[in-house]
C-alpha cells in the first residue's frame, strides 16, 4: 500500500474517531486521538522546543503496523500536533516503523527507528533514518543497519547519542539461543555503523538467565556515572517484585567506550505499579535528564480497558526528571508541571478525619506517620503501613484483585491524578508506583486509618493538545 493510501486511512480513522467526551481521556497526560499508542520516541528538546514522537496505530485498538505521531511542546505542558511522522510504506518497514530516538546532527533534526518485516516463517529488521524539516515534514534516509549476523529478527529500538567525536547507538536483540542483549554501534556520520559488541544481555557482567529479549535501551551520563534503561522480557515474576508482564529497569555502571564493555550493578525495577514501560529520556537545554514512559504494558490486560469502546487506548506518563543519589536512581515529576497547579488546601489530621477529596485532575503531597489507606474512585487502593506502600485493583481480566509493593519506610508521597491514572513517587523521587484505573464516576478520594496526616492538595488546570 502506497504511502498516500495509508495516510489517508489514518485521517480517515481520525476523522470518523468517536467525538463524544470520554471520561477516562486524560486532562493533562498525553493520549492518541484515535487508536492504540505506546512507546514515546524521538523524545528531544531541539531548539529550545521540545518534540515528542510515539509509536501510534490509527487504525484500531491494537498492536499492528506501528505508525510515528508527532507532538510539539515549548514548555511540556501544553502540546501541538505536527504532521504525522512516519507512516510503514516502504519494503524495508512494511511491517511496523518501531521504535527509536532523535538527534541534533548540524542543526538538523534527525530520526532513527526499526523498519519491521515479517515474512513466512520469519522477520528481519533494519535500523532506518529519517530527517525532519522545520515544517515537521519527514525525509526519509533508509537503512543505515542491517541485521547482525547471529541474532534473530529481534534486533530494534535505537537511541543514538554523541560523545566526544563520534556517534554511539544502542540496540536491544535477542541472540540466537534467544537470550535478550543490548548491541553498541560507533559511527563518524551517522550514516556507516560499526558494531563495537554486546555491552549488557543475559549471561553478561555476572547476570544468569536474564530475560530471552531487552527492548528499549538507553544508555546514557548522570555525573561521573552511567546509566541503563531497559525492558527485558521474560523475567519470572517474584512474591513482591518483577510483577508485570514485561519489566522496565535499570543498572548503573561506566561504560568502557574504547573496549566497549559496562560492567554493572543489580537490575532495580523503575516503577513499581501496574502500568510503566519503554521509557526514553533526552537532555534538556538546561542540563536536566529528562524521562518520559507509556503507562501500559505488552501482553497484558491492556485491550480489555474500557476505552477501547470509544476508540482509543493508552497514555505517557508526566515528563520526570531523574538524578542519581547513593546509587539510586531518584524521579521527581518535571518541575514544569507545579504550573499546573490551582489554589492549595492544606489539612493536618488523622487519616479518617480527612475529607473526601476530587482526584479527577489533582495533586497530593503527604507527610506520612503510621498506618492508613486511600481508596481512588472506589477503583483504586493506597495502603501505607510499616512494611511500606500496597497499591491494589481489580484486575480486567480475572475479576480477581491483585497487588503491587514498593518495600520501605514512607514518610513523603507526591501523588499525581489524572482521570484514569495515578503516579504516586515516594520519598522525594526514591520510587515510584504507576497505574490505571477506570472508576464508574468522578474520582474522589476517601481516607481511612488513624495515621496522623498532613495533605497540601492542588486541582489542576487542564494541558492543552491543540
Amino acid at each position: 500500500m502506497s504511502e498516500a493510501q495509508l495516510i489517508n486511512r489514518a485521517l480517515k480513522a481520525v476523522m470518523n474517531r468517536n467525538a463524544s467526551e470520554d471520561p477516562h481521556r486524560p486532562a493533562w497526560h498525553l493520549s492518541p486521538q484515535t487508536g492504540l499508542m505506546n512507546d514515546p520516541n524521538g523524545f528531544i528538546q531541539f531548539q529550545g522546543e521540545w518534540h515528542l514522537f510515539y509509536q501510534w496505530n490509527p487504525l484500531a485498538c491494537a498492536h499492528g503496523a506501528k505508525y510515528w505521531g508527532h507532538w510539539r511542546s515549548a514548555n511540556l505542558l501544553d502540546w501541538q500536533h505536527e504532521p504525522l511522522a512516519l507512516v510503514p510504506a516502504e519494503t524495508y518497514e512494511s511491517h511496523g516503523c518501531y521504535s527509536g530516538s532523535a538527534v541534533d546532527h548540524d542543526g538538523t533534526l534527525t530520526l532513527f527507528y526499526t523498519g519491521n518485516v515479517k515474512f513466512s516463517g520469519g522477520r528481519t529488521a533494519w535500523q532506518c533514518m529519517a530527517t525532519v524539516n522545520d515544517a515537521g515534514d519527514v525525509t526519509k534516509t533508509g537503512p543505515v543497519i542491517g541485521l547482525p549476523p547471529g541474532y534473530t529478527g529481534h534486533v530494534r529500538d535505537p537511541k543514538v547519542w554523541h560523545h566526544q567525536d563520534s556517534w554511539y547507538m544502542v540496540l536491544g536483540a535477542q541472540d540466537l539461543k534467544e537470550q535478550g542483549k543490548v548491541l553498541l554501534y560507533r559511527s563518524e556520520s551517522l550514516h556507516e555503523w560499526t558494531l563495537l559488541g554486546e555491552i549488557a544481555g543475559s549471561q553478561l557482567n555476572g547476570l544468569g538467565d536474564f530475560g530471552y529479549m531487552w527492548e528499549c535501551p538507553d544508555l546514557f551520563a548522570l555525573g561521573d556515572r552511567d546509566v541503563l534503561l531497559v525492558c527485558p522480557q521474560g523475567l519470572p515474576a517474584q512474591q513482591r517484585k518483577w510483577l508485570n508482564a514485561h519489566q522496565s529497569g535499570y543498572f548503573i555502571g561506566r561504560l568502557d567506550y574504547a573496549a566497549a564493555r559496562f560492567p554493572h550493578g543489580e537490575f532495580c525495577e523503575l516503577d513499581h505499579g501496574f502500568e510503566f514501560y519503554a521509557p526514553q529520556t533526552t537532555l534538556s537545554d538546561d542540563g536536566r535528564r529528562v524521562l518520559i514512559g507509556w503507562m501500559g504494558v505488552p501482553d497484558a490486560e491492556e485491550l480489555l480497558q474500557p476505552t477501547v469502546a470509544r476508540g482509543w487506548i493508552h497514555i505517557m506518563t508526566c515528563p520526570r526528571e531523574l538524578t542519581l543519589e547513593q546509587d539510586r536512581l531518584m524521579q521527581r515529576p518535571a518541575r514544569e508541571l507545579q504550573q499546573l497547579r490551582q489554589q492549595r488546601s492544606r489539612y493536618q489530621q488523622r487519616a479518617a478525619s480527612l475529607p473526601t477529596l476530587p482526584v479527577e485532575r489533582a495533586e497530593l503531597v503527604i507527610g506520612s506517620r503510621g498506618s492508613w489507606s486511600a481508596c481512588f474512585g472506589e477503583a483504586l487502593t493506597l495502603v501505607c503501613n510499616e512494611d511500606g506502600l500496597t497499591l491494589s485493583r481489580r484486575n480486567l481480566r480475572s475479576g480477581e484483585t491483585e497487588h503491587r509493593y514498593w518495600t520501605g519506610a514512607v514518610s513523603h508521597l507526591q501523588i499525581l491524578c489524572d482521570r484514569s491514572s495515578i503516579e504516586i513517587f515516594i520519598n522525594d523521587g526514591e520510587g515510584v508506583m504507576s497505574a490505571r484505573y477506570f472508576p464508574n464516576a468522578v474520582p474522589e478520594v476517601v481516607w481511612q486509618g488513624e495515621a496522623s496526616l498532613t495533605v497540601d492538595y492542588w486541582q489542576l488546570r487542564s494541558g492543552m493538545v491543540v
